[in-house]
């Protein structure tokens, strides 16, 4: 993970380790989480954004740079990020999922619900159906 210096035309390394996307419990947002990988220090940590565009660095075939609002240090920064991957097919996989994310994220933050894709809320559904209230108790009897 590299992070564009201040001014110059270089690159500041912040370190090298596993990216996540993970995904919040509650609201179920997703974001974008990279620790280093012998201090287990986070070097970045921001919201995938669906407004992030993830373009390719000049001159490599495995590297990606965006721009986001980091909170690694505590703050939320404004960053310009370039990460760099063993091979080619490794970083196309890695712009595969972020894009997917993305549009994962962008459907959550317009107010759509994720899709029921193990049919879990059918389930639930017929469960809420199927249950009486105190009030229906007593008719029925």
């Amino acid at each position: 993970m590299l992070e564009k210096g201040s001014g110059n035309k270089t690159w500041r390394e912040r370190g090298v380790g596993d990216v996540r996307i993970l995904r919040h419990k509650e609201h179920q947002r997703l974001r974008l989480l990279m620790r280093q990988e012998k201090t287990m220090k986070v070097i970045a940590n921001h919201a995938l954004d669906p407004r992030i565009k993830l373009e390719p660095n000049v001159g490599s075939d495995r590297s990606w740079v965006w721009s986001a609002f980091d909170f690694a240090d505590g703050e939320l920064v404004e960053t310009v990020f370039a990460i760099r991957f063993p091979d080619s097919d490794i970083a196309n996989e890695f712009k595969d999922v972020f894009l997917k994310c993305q549009e994962e994220m962008e459907a959550l933050l317009a107010g759509e619900d994720k899709p029921d894709e193990d049919g879990t809320a059918e389930e639930v559904a017929e469960a809420l159906s199927a249950l009486k209230t105190s009030d229906e108790k007593e008719e029925t009897e």
